[in-house]
Order: C-alpha cells, then sequence, then structure tokens
C-alpha cells in the first residue's frame, strides 16, 4: 500500500490490508455475501493462494491448523448465517488451542440490519466468548485501521482468533487508501528478578519436573528451550497435545502430561518437589480434571510463565508466576547459568527409561495392531514429517507410540474437536508441500469432515489419510460402558467403504486389516502420485491403549 491518494472499495482495502499484513494463503467456501472480496482476490492471486473448501468447519479448521504452523493468522473467509454457523467450531478450537486467525464473514447490507433479514446474525453476540475481539466493519474508511487491529491482536499475548463481519454494501463502497505499515508481534519479556527467582528454585530441588504447552512457540524458541533442557539436565514433558515443543528423541524428554499419560509419569508428577509449567494454560486435559495439582495452591512449589497475563493466578496460585512470549523467555533461559552437577539426574533418567518402555508396542485385541503401525511409521516417516488427528480414543496411539522430532510436526485440537485430521492435514500439505503429511482419524471423526477429501485432490496435495475403523464412536462407548455397562445406545456406526469412497474422489484407497499388511499398504500409498487413503479395520474391543472395553463393561457391572 502505497502513500499517494487512491480511491478503492472496502473490499480492494480490505484485500490490500491482507497483502500488507504478509497474508499468502486464505481458505474459504464462497458465498454472495462477500462476492466483491472475491472480486478483489482475483486481482491478487499471485500473492495470496485461495483454497476453496467444500464445507465451512473444514475451512475454518484449515485456518486455524495455518495459524499454528506458521504462527501468522489463519486467514478464513465464510458467508453470512449458516456459513459463520459452520465455520464456529474452528473458531473455539483457534480460541481453546490459542491459534492465531482471523475470521471474516460476509454480512447483510446496513440499510436492512435489525430486520431479521435473510441469514441475519449478530456476530458479536454469537462469537462474543470464543474469539479475542469481534466487530462489524460499517465504514469502508476503517478497513485499513481494523484489519490491522485485527492482525495485531491475533498475534500477542496469548494469541487466538478475531472475527470481523464484512456488511455487503461497506465492501462496495469507496473510501481513500491511506497508508500504514505491517503488523507488529507485541509480547512480555521476563524480567531478572524472576529469571534469577528461578534458577534459586531449581538450586534447591531435588525432584524438578518442566511441563512444556501453549502456542507463540517459533523453532529457535524450541531451540532455546533445548540448551536450557541441557544445561540443567531437566526432565521435560509437554502438556495435552503439544508433543512437538521438544524432540522426543532427546534424552532430556521423559513424555506427555495429558490423557495418555503414562502411570509411572503420573506418578513423578506427584513427586515432584518443582513444577515449572511453560506456555501451558494447564487446563482440564492436561491436570486430569483439575485433580493434578491442588486448587488454587498445588501442594508442591510451583512456577507458571504464559504470555497472557490474565491466565497467570486464574486456576492456580503459583510460587513464581512469570508474563512472558515464548520466544523472549526461551531466549533468557538459554543465558541463564547451569546448575553442576544437579541432584536429580537418577531422577532424569530413570523418567526417561520409563518413557522409552513406554512406547514400546503392546499387545492389543485383534489382527491389527495400532502401537505396532506407530512403531513402524516411527522409523519410515522422515522426521520432519506431519502428522494430525483430530478427536477419538484412536489418537492415543498416534500420541502415544509416535515420537515427534520439532516444533509443528503434531497437529492435534486440545480442544478435542472431532473432524480436525483431515483439513489440518491439507492446511499443512498446502504450507509444506515437500513434507511427508500423514492425517489420522476414526471413523466417526473422518465422517465429520471427509468431504475435503475434494479439497486435496482438487488442489492435487499429496496426503496419506489413515482412518481407524471401529465401527462406533469409540470414546463416547466407552464412557457409556463404564457408567451405563451392557446399555449400548446411540454410539454404533454403519460406515461406508473408507477405500473405496477415497477411489471415489480419485484418490488412491486400500483396506488393511492385519499387522503384517500394513507395512506394504502404507509403502503403495506413499509411492502413488496423489493423496492416498488407508482404512484400518481394528477390533472394538481395543478401546484404549491400556485398556479393553469388554474389561471396562465387566469392572462396571461389578461395582453394581
Amino acid at each position: 500500500m502505497n502513500a499517494s491518494v487512491d480511491t478503492k472499495t472496502g473490499a480492494q482495502l480490505l484485500v490490500d490490508a491482507l497483502c500488507l499484513h504478509g497474508a499468502d494463503t486464505a481458505f474459504c467456501v464462497p458465498g454472495e455475501s462477500y462476492l466483491a472480496v472475491l472480486d478483489a482476490l482475483y486481482d491478487v492471486r499471485g500473492q495470496i493462494k485461495l483454497i476453496v473448501c467444500r464445507q465451512e468447519g473444514g475451512a475454518a479448521f484449515m485456518s486455524e491448523a495455518y495459524g499454528k504452523l506458521t504462527g501468522k493468522p489463519g486467514i478464513c473467509f465464510v458467508t453470512r448465517g449458516p456459513g459463520a454457523s459452520n465455520a464456529a467450531i474452528g473458531l473455539h478450537t483457534a480460541h481453546q488451542d490459542s491459534s492465531p486467525m482471523i475470521l471474516f464473514i460476509g454480512q447483510i447490507g446496513s440499510d436492512v440490519a435489525e430486520r431479521e433479514a435473510f441469514q441475519e446474525v449478530d456476530y458479536r453476540r454469537m462469537f462474543g466468548q470464543m474469539a479475542k475481539w469481534v466487530a462489524q466493519i460499517d465504514r469502508a474508511d476503517r478497513v485499513i485501521e481494523m484489519v490491522s487491529h485485527a492482525f495485531h491482536v491475533a498475534v500477542s499475548g496469548r494469541p487466538g482468533p478475531v472475527v470481523l463481519a464484512l456488511p455487503e454494501d461497506m465492501l462496495v463502497a469507496p473510501a481513500l487508501s491511506v497508508r500504514a505499515q505491517p503488523y507488529q508481534r507485541i509480547a512480555a519479556n521476563p524480567g531478572a528478578n524472576d529469571l534469577n527467582k528461578l534458577r534459586d528454585m531449581l538450586s534447591s530441588a531435588q525432584r524438578p519436573l518442566v511441563i512444556l504447552g501453549g502456542a507463540d512457540w517459533t523453532s529457535q524458541a524450541c531451540a532455546d528451550m533445548q540448551v536450557f533442557a541441557e544445561n540443567f539436565g531437566l526432565p521435560m514433558t509437554c502438556s495435552f497435545r503439544r508433543i512437538d515443543l521438544f524432540d522426543n528423541r532427546h534424552d532430556q524428554y521423559v513424555g506427555e502430561v495429558g490423557i495418555v499419560t503414562s502411570p509411572e509419569l503420573k506418578k513423578r508428577v506427584a513427586q515432584s518437589d518443582l513444577i515449572v509449567t511453560i506456555g501451558a494454560r494447564l487446563g482440564e486435559m492436561t491436570t486430569a480434571g483439575y485433580t493434578l495439582f491442588g486448587v488454587p495452591k498445588p501442594a508442591t512449589r510451583f512456577v507458571h510463565v504464559h504470555p497472557g497475563a490474565e491466565e497467570l493466578g486464574r486456576v492456580y496460585q503459583a510460587d513464581l508466576m512469570i508474563n512472558s512470549g515464548m520466544p523472549e523467555f526461551a531466549a533468557a533461559l538459554r543465558q541463564l547459568p547451569g546448575i553442576s552437577s544437579p541432584k536429580w539426574m537418577a531422577w532424569q533418567q530413570e523418567a526417561r527409561a520409563e518413557y522409552l518402555k513406554n512406547i514400546e508396542p503392546n499387545a492389543m485385541p485383534g489382527d491389527l495392531n495400532l502401537s505396532e503401525a506407530m512403531a513402524y511409521l516411527r522409523k519410515r516417516l522422515p522426521p520432519n514429517a506431519i502428522l494430525t488427528n483430530g478427536a477419538g480414543n484412536y489418537s492415543g496411539w498416534v500420541q502415544r507410540f509416535y515420537q515427534y522430532a520439532g516444533l509443528r510436526t503434531y497437529l492435534g485440537p486440545t480442544s478435542g474437536a472431532m473432524g480436525y485430521g483431515v483439513p489440518a492435514a491439507i492446511a499443512a500439505a498446502v504450507v509444506h508441500p515437500n513434507r511427508t503429511v500423514v492425517s489420522f482419524s476414526g471413523d466417526g471423526c473422518f465422517m465429520m469432515n471427509g468431504q475435503e477429501l475434494a479439497t486435496a485432490a482438487q488442489y492435487g496435495l499429496k496426503i496419506i489419510f489413515i482412518v481407524v475403523n471401529n465401527g462406533m464412536y469409540g470414546t463416547i462407548r466407552m464412557h457409556q460402558e463404564r457408567d451405563f455397562p451392557a446399555r449400548v445406545h446411540g454410539t454404533a456406526l454403519n460406515n461406508p467403504d473408507f477405500a473405496a469412497l477415497a477411489r471415489a474422489y480419485g484418490l488412491y484407497g486400500e483396506t488393511v486389516s492385519k499387522t503384517a499388511n500394513f507395512e506394504p499398504a502404507f509403502e503403495r500409498a506413499m509411492a502413488h502420485h496423489c493423496s492416498a487413503l488407508l482404512e484400518l479395520r481394528i477390533d472394538p474391543d481395543a478401546i484404549t491403549t491400556r485398556a479393553q472395553l469388554s474389561s471396562i463393561r465387566e469392572q462396571a457391572l461389578k461395582k453394581r
């Protein structure tokens, strides 16, 4: 955008602003409410790649995953009313996962507002609790200002989603183009006193444990964190579905604190005399329903570092609370003098040995063992491969048995949203077309956004889609057997032939029902020129990585 006086439409000013702020990709489902924006995007199709999706939930998930992958706001365009309603799931995930995202919604014209016009919704009320900022651009001459604010809000402090509604008449109204500059990320820095206190607390600890989590991370921040871990010899863990923040192959890594946490690691968390939480909100899934640590004051000494000041003290009263961006805090930790011969070396080494034992394949009912399949992928895939999954018990195998080598080699929703794995993989393949991308979905999870296979085919993306089929909503069935044993109702699924469905989209499809057949099937999928889908049919009794459905039912019946 130049400094000269120039008159443009609101839509043109909006697209100019996107270019100014570095947007290179936008995900959408087209709608007549923002046709003027689509027309303006036509003029910059060499700068902004437009990915047209099949449902707004998929488009919103893709933009959320883009935000995770790049640290820049994912851009999503949807139409008013039904389109915005469909997109709500991606917005909710961006909020809970702290992912930068801007959702642009086509809106009714201002001349018919407050009449319950066709598809009219007040988005401030609709999305007020699941976005950092919700606004409507009523005047074309405020487009540049408000889009700039949206980018700043989305990436600063605790990252998250922003919603901007775009009235149709505003998009075609003329306004002067004014001078602006690209957004800047705003973040707090740790103080010297806080860093000195942290080092003193580490010096007096005997069983420390570090939990990494949250958003706002960069590759450099993760590298700095690794140096800190090495300098202090610390046992490093990652919070729920943030398992790629620290190289799982590194000797300092001891596991994930979440729903797939090993019994041994849970015991170590309880025994620790100093918990250092960096970046994680310490939500319900990481803390086992807020039971892992006492609320509000944990029994052990506690350090909490977070980019959002509003999060510190919200649930846990830590002994030391530090408001800092993750890159800023990690850079400061890298410079912190280490401790020679720390008292916890044996503690850390034992925890590492327990982690390595935990990822060894174990027995599983049926002819297809997912832990063996994941062990194969652990050896087969390149370190920079990106794995994605949605929600469901099948994801336990993806989280427990694979080793993630670095930042954003894993995309999973901490919001627990089903249907995430397919669109997240598409976003990953768009952002990193030269990297291997493997998407995992359960049968129920896949059917929520499986139509986006058409998007993968349309853009010639290379993705391996893996559908784990056990013929039911497995997580809900597990809870059903736990609470209402042997009263199965509403959780069974009658599925299509997923491999045949993939072939209908023009992709490669194959069904696998035995462990021995997984490796050659995966190699055929990798060798195929386009995306491929492997349907893995597993025994329904294999409900988690540690339990069988029949045993859960039997235990519940005994308690009655």
